[in-house]
């Protein structure tokens, strides 16, 4: 009996002419020694199949990527629909916070009954897709680390009841809706979706804003507009870092844009994001928009030179314009907080000193979460700054899970930018990937003067970037591994520009 070859391969099938094929057949009949013959044969088809591999690298996502990562974690199945949906409302009723405008009984619990059934669909439906709770990702295992830190610090806090209230509060949240948003946003379609449901919030807190200052409501110190209601965005500096991470992926969706009324529109909002950062006075929030902004015009200055420099006059002047007086004097106190006429500007930075001194004196477990403003404090104040809260309440190990679940999707969308800087078909992804990439740096940069650690901001940002690694992964069909450029520059890889374009990667 002729033995069959069983090799079976997911690549475009290799078609040869039926005259080679009986040829084929001929030679191994008549050939005395049929092993060889046979090793002949294969040698012949494995060159014919890397042929077609070098003219067709990426057919099959799954295959592509087991064969040559040892794994099909890059594929995304189909699923998810209603814990989306449900996720979406969720987002909605966040954001809107309809309790506050409509006080009822049923506005008072409607977030946590969505809440609830969002978790309901989300748990069957992710066990009956992939067999467990959640994707195996880093930002997830680091986030796991960071609430385990939090739990062992509950015993050794100060008041382990202040502690285990503000870990079962918001911060168990956002970590459960963290990893919703990682699982269930499977399409390009539903990512577009939460970021324009993002962008829309902005640009109602950014007219309200706008139209508070314009009317004389200057509720906070007299000279500076508040947030809206008491929620998470009641604070004016933490509505200022809302805007100042949602202008960047903007501006990202603007260069992304083709049609003009698309572009108009996404423009107008930049304009009206920036203009009610400046009405709510936060020097935070300032400092967070110039780096931002700064970042993004280097990285995506290079494709639309001329549309960037427009653009950013634009924005100049129009800051020129809105500025209100005694905006300079504000932003000035940064660095001399006498010119601070209501003196926040000393009893910050003394809350700060204040804190790195509880955090190098507490650097295993901190003193507890929600601890430090009733007990260290001595004006009954928090840290104002993210990291010295998390360092002070939890420890050095949490800070640096903080900081690496922040900085690790930074650099992983560094280098999806990288891959699609040459590709126009890819456009869209190179402009989000940068301006997510802009948006993280700004809230950085903002955190630095809020103590936001545990509140929604930075865990959506995430999800958004680590969403989008996972579509990019799937429809490539290989992970994002980020590179080192000097090592790359070093041997030469991409000297050639014509390797550069197929490679995907900008040459060095």
């Amino acid at each position: 009996m002729k033995r069959r070859s069983t090799t079976k391969n997911d690549y475009e099938p290799v078609r040869r002419p039926r005259s080679h094929v009986a040829a084929s057949k001929i030679a191994e009949r008549n050939c005395p020694i049929k092993d060889q013959c046979r090793q002949a044969t294969n040698r012949h088809s494995e060159a014919e199949r890397r042929v077609v591999e070098d003219k067709n690298p990426i057919v099959d996502p799954m295959l592509n990527n087991s064969t040559r990562n040892g794994s099909a974690t890059t594929f995304l199945k189909h699923g998810h629909l209603f814990s989306f949906v449900a996720l979406f409302l969720f987002t909605l009723i966040l954001y809107t916070r309809p309790a506050e405008f409509y006080p009822s009984p049923l506005t008072a619990s409607i977030a946590l009954l969505v809440g609830i059934v969002t978790l309901g669909l989300f748990v069957p439906t992710q066990f009956a897709l992939e067999g467990k709770l959640t994707a195996s990702l880093r930002e997830v295992k680091l986030l796991m680390l960071f609430v385990v830190t939090g739990l062992l610090s509950i015993p050794f806090a100060i008041d382990p009841m202040q502690a285990w209230t503000e870990f079962s509060g918001t911060f168990v949240r956002t970590v459960i809706i963290f990893i919703v948003i990682v699982n269930a946003v499977r399409t390009e379609m539903r990512l577009k979706a939460l970021l324009i449901l993002a962008i829309g919030t902005a640009l109602w807190l950014s007219l309200g804003a706008i139209d508070d200052y314009r009317l004389g409501l200057l509720t906070v110190e007299g000279y500076r507009v508040g947030g809206r209601g008491s929620g998470i965005f009641g604070n004016s500096n933490d509505m200022a870092l809302y805007l100042v991470t949602m202008i960047p992926i903007t501006i990202a969706m603007l260069l992304s844009s083709r049609g003009p009324i698309s572009k108009l529109g996404f423009g107008a909002c930049s304009l009206l994001m920036i203009a009610a950062v400046v009405v709510t006075y936060s020097r935070g929030g300032f400092v967070g928009l110039v780096v931002a902004l700064s970042f993004l015009v280097w990285k995506a200055g290079h494709r639309h030179k001329s549309t960037i420099l427009v653009v950013g006059f634009v924005i100049v002047v129009g800051f020129v314009l809105v500025a209100p007086g005694g905006y300079a004097l504000r932003l000035a106190s940064i660095m001399i907080p006498s010119l601070d006429p209501v003196g926040s500007a000393d009893a910050r930075r003394g809350e700060l000193f204040r804190s790195l001194y509880v955090a190098l004196r507490h650097p295993i477990l901190g003193i507890g979460m929600g601890n430090y403003a009733p007990q260290m404090s001595y004006r009954g104040l928090v840290t104002h700054n993210s990291y010295t809260q998390i360092a002070a309440e939890m420890g050095i190990a949490a800070l640096v899970c903080y900081t690496t679940f922040i900085v690790t999707p930074f650099k992983k969308l560094g280098q999806i930018a990288r891959e699609t800087f040459s590709s126009s078909s890819n456009s869209h992804l190179h402009y989000l990937a940068v301006g997510l990439q802009a948006s993280l740096l700004g809230y950085l940069v903002c955190s630095f003067f809020a103590s936001v650690a545990y509140l929604w901001y930075v865990y959506y940002l995430v999800g958004y970037a680590v969403c989008l690694r996972r579509l990019y992964e799937s429809e490539t069909g290989r992970e994002v591994v980020v590179e080192k450029r000097k090592t790359e520059k070093k041997h030469g890889m991409f000297d050639s520009p014509i390797i550069a374009k197929t490679s995907g990667v900008a040459p060095t």
